[in-house]
């Protein structure tokens, strides 16, 4: 309890000291002495309290909490497992009347009883009043001098403002001319590694400067330290920012000070008892001086060197000065305004091209004699079937697929049925004899051609900002007596507006199977036959398929970049029983019809290209409605590794209508475009610019714009006409691949140089080198058919269908996940290994950068 008496020591000592501050203030304004009596009866309620208040506080912020629950335990409270804010309440309670110290008491003994005492406190308080109002009234005539003096220094800088820039820019005129006469220019090897030496240029040429600030951009050879430890090379703009700074402190500030009155500066001893300097004026005025240096370098900055150089030889005259920076002026700020008015003469131009090249090209056509039948529905609810047999039944139809694998399917579908049919989907062209009847990808569609019947499928797909301007040009520019349209429920409205005055039926589609959700948890244990699991990426479909096989299930596969020939495969074992499970990327939701017990959701989220987000609503409905099958299962099943509650509410939402749809280039606008230019770099500006129509949203066209800038300006681009260049640039293959890309380069230079197409690169090695094969054999297809060389595309057919058996082979193999090695060295990684490069690679980038950072 030592601290406790220490405390109520401190606390009595306290309430003394704070009882004569308080006589101090009370008596310090007063005239003549107050008795005693007078400020006992006018403090009786602080003198009343101020020992409870101090002792309370102090007693609470320094007495231990080890000896509060002391004190409290010999008063017979239980303080074990007590908290410390119910120990502090009852701790203020019990010491309220803990040896109480009589304030007025002390008071009366102190003071009451001795009036000399207090006629001491009285005369000692008016004193130390007198002493402080003085010190208060000297500070408040200081700041009023500093006032004046701050009004008076503004009040010459506006006066004389012209004068002092002027011989400001005289100065730094004469400093620019001697730095440009005998200075050295200097470039380093690499601008971000300091250790590099600087290589000297020779001298400077003015004529290669139109302004100060162009030249201030050069470096001064020197090493500048700009945080701390961080460096980089001195450029001149630092050195004229040190130059101008202390032009003004040594002239400027000195003809402020000349000009100050001398009265101001008389006042100003009276005041402070010293005489006013010019240091005395910049400590005082730093800020002023420090805005005078900006503005002036800013203005100097902007003046051409043109104007400069000329005055840096002529002596200083203000009048003289002034008349050439007056000119120097007006002229530049002609030339100023003349930029301007080409910039926004530019600007009207530009505005005009655009409209002009692009106008109404994305408005709905009207006045179409077209019938359209829209199949509106959820996901597996039989709408594809019902538009494919009325087409059947047509004596030519057309029908538009949003996947190689659909296209090629419903061509094997109506040949198989003795309907003659042709495939076309870019990377193939397949012709039976005496067909009226085609299956085509959605981009193959050509709006002059006419068929009885048109079927477009996946019509909701209209939004995908990169492909959904093929479904646009095809819904509303097809030729044919009935058009059947495909889409999900969100798609009605926007399907509606886009057909204008067009007749049309419509036919709704609800799905038959109800969808159960399970409400437990999915673990890979779980799988059963039947069941379909879904992950989004390739590698997580070969691994997860791989743990699967090892539990001696048989696995089907099924993923974006696979051969549409393999996928076929990979289904009819499915369908066929052959295989148990299928494991598969959100591929599956598009058009595939497969005898699915349970869909799996493996994970919620997916890489969309640019970012890793929650699956929409949409797609949630669109993978999940394949789970059922009339008269195999009733009910389609769907499960969940996690946020069950939260993905059935994706299920069962309501999707929002599509309300948008992706616009890209047509063959109009480019004929348009062509009669202002054939410069497919401004295209894709004027593109870049162009504000998409209300209810649109335009392609990207980062693909082609990747490629164009590999080409731009080369002999590629000059013998090939714009349209034929656009065409080869937006061929459907994936730049992400760095192969795909170079193929494409050197395909595209064979055929400016008129040689042989170089072959594509074909290994049959791994899994990988197998796909890497057949997109490199599609690429080579779709040039071999943009060229129109078909019987020369045989041959690479054939051998494409050799490399997707031996993906088919390669998947039924019963080890199917993807190797993994260090990107740098190669060597083989753990499957479950966390990162791209192994550790003594890491360890070996790490000690380089190291070194380089010691070395500096």
């Amino acid at each position: 309890m030592k601290k406790f008496i220490v405390t109520h020591i401190k606390a009595i000592s306290l309430t003394k000291q704070k009882i004569h501050d308080d006589i101090i203030h009370y008596l310090e304004n007063k005239e003549s002495i107050p008795a005693f009596e007078q400020y006992v009866k006018d403090r009786e309620e602080y003198i009343k309290n101020i020992w409870i208040n101090v002792w309370l506080n102090t007693a609470s912020n320094e007495v231990p909490g080890k000896e509060k629950r002391a004190f409290l335990r010999d008063r017979g409270f239980v303080t074990k497992d007590a908290e410390r804010k119910l120990i502090n309440q009852v701790f203020r309670n019990e010491i309220r009347n803990y040896q109480p110290f009589e304030a007025a008491e002390w008071l009366n003994k102190t003071y009451g009883r001795h009036s000399e005492k207090w006629q001491a406190c009285y005369e000692k308080a008016r004193a130390d009043y007198f002493v402080r109002q003085e010190a208060q009234r000297l500070q408040r005539e200081a700041h009023a001098i500093n006032d004046r003096i701050e009004t008076e220094v503004e009040k010459i800088v506006s006066q004389h403002e012209m004068n002092f820039y002027l011989r400001f820019r005289h100065f730094m005129a004469s400093r620019l001319q001697e730095d440009l006469k005998t200075k050295t220019r200097f470039y380093p090897v690499d601008t971000e590694a300091l250790e590099t030496q600087l290589i000297e240029a020779g001298a400077f040429d003015p004529a290669d400067y139109q302004t100060a600030a162009d030249f201030f951009s050069e470096l001064t050879g020197e090493i500048e330290q700009v945080w701390r430890w961080e460096f980089e090379y001195e450029v001149y703009g630092a050195v004229y920012e040190q130059l101008a700074a202390d032009y003004l402190l040594d002239v400027t500030l000195q003809l402020i000070f000349d000009n100050l009155s001398e009265q101001i500066k008389h006042d100003y001893k009276e005041v402070n008892g010293e005489v006013l300097t010019a240091d005395t004026l910049m400590d005082q005025l730093d800020h002023l001086f420090s805005d005078m240096q900006w503005d002036f370098l800013a203005e100097f900055e902007n003046e051409e060197l043109a104007d400069l150089l000329p005055i840096a030889s002529l002596p200083f005259d203000e009048e003289v000065h002034g008349g050439l920076y007056e000119q120097a002026k007006a002229a530049r700020e002609q030339r100023k305004a003349q930029e301007l008015a080409e910039i926004e003469r530019k600007k009207a131009e530009e505005k005009k091209l655009i409209e002009g090249v692009f106008g109404q090209a994305y408005s709905p056509p009207v006045g179409r004699n077209v019938r359209c039948i829209l199949h509106i529905g959820e996901t597996n609810t039989g709408k594809t079937h019902q538009a494919l047999e009325r087409m059947k039944q047509a004596k030519s139809g057309l029908y538009l697929a949003p996947l190689r694998l659909l296209a090629l399917e419903v061509y094997e579908k109506l040949n198989t049925e003795g309907i003659p049919c042709s495939l076309k989907t870019g990377e193939e062209e397949k012709t039976s004899p005496g067909a009226r009847h085609a299956s085509c990808t959605v981009e193959m569609f050509h709006e002059k051609d006419f068929y009885e019947v048109i079927v477009i499928d996946e019509a909701q797909m209209i939004a995908d900002k990169d492909r959904g301007f093929s479904w646009y040009k095809a819904i509303t520019g097809a030729q044919a007596a009935e058009i059947h349209i495909i889409a999900s429920k969100n798609m009605k409205p926007m399907l509606i507006q886009l057909l204008g005055d067009s007749e049309y039926e419509l036919i709704e589609y609800n799905r038959d199977l109800p969808l159960q959700v399970e409400q437990t948890p999915f673990q890979l244990s779980d799988t059963k036959k039947g069941d379909a699991l879904v992950c989004f990426s390739r590698k997580e479909v070969l691994e997860t398929a791989s743990r699967l096989k090892r539990n001696r299930f048989s696995v089907s596969m099924i993923y974006g970049s696979m051969p549409p020939e393999t996928r076929k495969k990979q289904m009819q074992q499915f369908i066929e029983g052959k295989t148990s499970v299928i494991v598969a990327t959100d591929a599956i939701g598009m058009g595939l019809n497969l005898p699915i017990r349970r869909i799996v959701f493996l994970k919620n989220e997916k890489f969309d290209g640019t970012r890793r987000r929650l699956l929409t609503s949409q797609e949630v409905k669109q993978i999940a409605g394949r789970a059922g099958r009339k008269g195999l299962y009733p009910i389609g099943k769907v499960a969940f590794t996690s946020d069950i509650q939260k993905m059935t509410f994706l299920l069962e939402k309501e999707d929002q209508p599509v309300t948008t749809f992706a616009i890209a280039p047509t063959s109009a606008v480019f004929e348009r475009f062509q009669r202002y230019s054939r410069d497919l770099g401004l295209f894709f500006e004027l593109w870049e610019k162009f504000e998409s129509p209300q209810g649109t949203k335009k392609s990207s066209l980062s693909q082609e714009r990747e490629l164009y800038e590999l080409i731009r300006g080369s002999e590629i681009e000059a013998r090939l006409s714009m349209l034929d260049l656009y065409g080869f640039l937006h061929l459907p293959f994936s730049t992400k691949e760095l192969g795909m890309t170079k193929q494409w380069l050197v395909t595209m230079k064979a055929i400016i140089n008129g040689t042989d197409l170089p072959e594509p690169h074909v290994k049959t090695g791994t899994l990988e080198e197998l796909e890497l094969s057949y997109k490199a054999i599609g690429l080579h297809l779709l040039f071999l058919y943009r060229l129109g060389r078909q019987t020369e595309a045989l041959y690479w057919e054939r051998l494409r269908e050799t490399i997707s058996e031996g993906v088919h082979k390669q998947l039924q193999a019963e080890e199917t996940s993807i190797k993994k090695k260090c990107k740098r060295c190669g060597k083989k990684l753990p499957s479950n290994y966390r990162y791209q490069i192994c550790d003594a690679c890491y360890a070996a980038r790490r000690d380089n950068k190291y070194r380089r950072n010691k070395k500096y």
